[in-house]
């Protein structure tokens, strides 16, 4: 195992890792929680791989304790999870769930009495599929409904969660979601694609307003990710330019500068009423960054969006996922979303991590070098940002524990425990403790 190589982060950085409600949690069907869209698109023929669900997923709901015993053993600050929506309203509104609560009181005790500090995250993508019903995130009023329950949550736990994080991954949720159809709900339209755009923003921009007439003393943000096409040498930056602006943009610029980006603005005009951006424009304590890989664009007329994501020439190193590792980019982007807003609030990279092939040895030891060696250049790259004027406060790697990767179940790994799924067993990677030592010495250094 390689030795930590400590930066110089300073005694206040935070440490971490991340998690999601529907890929650890398991227990669909327990303490009257309904089913949420994973559920229902995951019985769908072919959607997922090898037909895996969330069912059980790593049974974290029963194991939660020992994971976070983990958790503790890793040393780390800061734990990011998410609450599973139809746990806590069934049917996405109405009636309060108090037995599917419990279980976030518990959880939430035990990170707590652990000496870790929780951050949660209100929206993982699980919504109730009860809403969908109602047309889901095309539908404007679940931007109300979601700000119903993320009151409930707060008013019940916010006495022990300082940082409560509005959205993770709308760009996700609204793309892949609904408009190339590889997540749930399995939309492909371009219509659904840009209500929902702007459906995220208005539930984030009522929930925070809702939140802070609350009167808890909280910490509130949100979490986007980013993987900025311009930042490739040779790019087309006519096709990077418009991309970003249809998928990375759309969720900061409303946020931080009370305006859609110019590509979009006339597409997603239809869908604004007046009011709308000042509400969405909120102020927020911190937004979290997750960054995984750069995009490759090309122009295309004939495309929907007059682009065409293209994958990595074979020549780059990729991860299992087929993702490009390209450290410098990170760095690229984060300076990039500095330069882009004069008030930006801090910064948390929320996310970060890849999966790989993991072998488990003959004595049950598993050397994920290559995981190692991508998140130490990763913290590298973010050290660079840091030296370049960036303000960034702490770090998450994605994740704890391998876990349900939504469209490829479980034959992707990001964990740095190993999970055998038939057995719950957890082991630990050499990745595990790689991140305690560098943990520790980034604090002594």
């Amino acid at each position: 195992m390689r030795e930590p190589v400590p930066q110089d982060f300073g005694p206040d950085f935070l440490w971490g890792t991340s998690t999601a409600a529907y890929q650890i949690e398991g227990a669909i069907n327990e303490d009257g929680r309904a089913p949420s869209i994973w559920d229902v698109f995951c019985q769908q023929p072919g959607k997922i791989l090898n037909g895996d669900t969330g069912a059980v997923a790593c049974d974290h709901y029963h194991l939660y304790r020992e994971d976070i015993a983990l958790m503790k053993e890793l040393r780390q600050d800061v734990y990011r999870f998410s609450v599973a929506w139809p746990r806590i309203f069934p049917t996405g509104k109405g009636k309060f769930n108090s037995a599917g609560l419990d279980f976030y009181q518990r959880l939430v005790d035990e990170i707590v009495a652990n000496g870790i500090e929780p951050w949660l995250c209100f929206y993982h993508w699980d919504l109730p599929q009860a809403l969908q019903e109602l047309g889901g995130w095309t539908n404007r009023d679940t931007a109300g409904w979601y700000t119903d329950y993320t009151i409930a949550v707060a008013e019940k736990l916010g006495d022990r969660v300082g940082h409560f994080v509005m959205l993770n991954e709308p760009m996700v949720s609204a793309y892949l979601g609904h408009f190339l159809g590889l997540h749930a709900p399995g939309m492909k339209s371009k219509e659904a694609f840009l209500s929902v755009i702007h459906h995220l923003n208005l539930a984030a921009g009522q929930g925070l307003t809702a939140l802070r007439t609350q009167g808890g003393d909280w910490q509130l943000g949100t979490v986007v990710n980013m993987g900025l096409a311009p930042q490739i040498e040779g790019a087309d930056l006519e096709a990077a330019k418009l991309h970003d602006e249809i998928l990375f943009w759309p969720f900061l610029d409303p946020l931080l500068l009370g305006r859609y980006p110019e590509s979009l603005d006339p597409l997603i005009a239809p869908y604004v009423r007046e009011g709308d951006l000042q509400l969405i424009q909120h102020p927020v304590d911190f937004i979290g960054v997750n960054y995984y890989f750069p995009e490759r664009v090309v122009k295309d007329s004939k495309a929907p969006f007059g682009f065409l994501e293209v994958p990595p020439p074979d020549k780059v190193s990729k991860t299992a996922m087929g993702w490009e590792i390209r450290p410098t980019s990170f760095t690229d982007i984060l300076i990039a979303i500095k330069d882009r807003y004069l008030k930006l609030p801090p910064i948390y990279i929320s996310e970060n991590g890849a999966a790989f092939v993991d072998t488990v040895e003959s004595d049950g030891s598993i050397n994920d070098c290559e995981r190692t060696e991508y998140i130490q250049e990763h913290l590298s790259a973010v050290a660079e940002a840091r030296n370049a004027g960036v303000d960034i406060r702490g770090y998450f790697v994605w994740s704890l524990l391998d876990n349900f990767e939504w469209a490829y179940g479980y034959d992707r790994r990001f964990g740095l425990v190993h999970v055998n799924y038939a057995t719950q067993q957890r082991t630990r990677k050499a990745s595990f403790g790689w991140y305690q030592q560098f943990i520790q010495a980034a604090r002594e250094s």
